[in-house]
């Protein structure tokens, strides 16, 4: 029994400490691919709650310092739906 218990409470811990992470193409220009990289970020709790969250294209370019996007990437990142993060990767020049 206290096998058992073991078990199961390392499978509890494992589960929340794992993670996924997921990088999508979302958008390519006809613009060669430049030099720069910017990222914009939100992150949300309980899947639902986002604070003050920016991951647009627009802001993603802006940090970045590129008026020519070339590429947009989003990466998700998602922790038992209790913590997920949104990341918009644009390049260019």
């Amino acid at each position: 029994m206290k096998k058992v218990k073991s078990v199961l409470a390392l499978l509890t811990v494992a589960a929340f400490v794992s993670s996924c992470s997921l990088t999508l193409p979302v958008n390519a220009t006809s613009n060669p691919v430049g030099s720069k990289v910017g990222t914009a970020s939100a992150t949300g709790y309980l899947g639902v709650l986002f604070f003050d969250a920016d991951a647009s294209i627009r802001t993603a370019a802006k940090n970045g310092g590129i008026t020519k996007i070339s590429t947009v990437d989003i990466k998700q990142s998602n922790i038992l739906n209790l913590l997920i993060t949104y990341e918009t990767i644009v390049t260019g020049e």
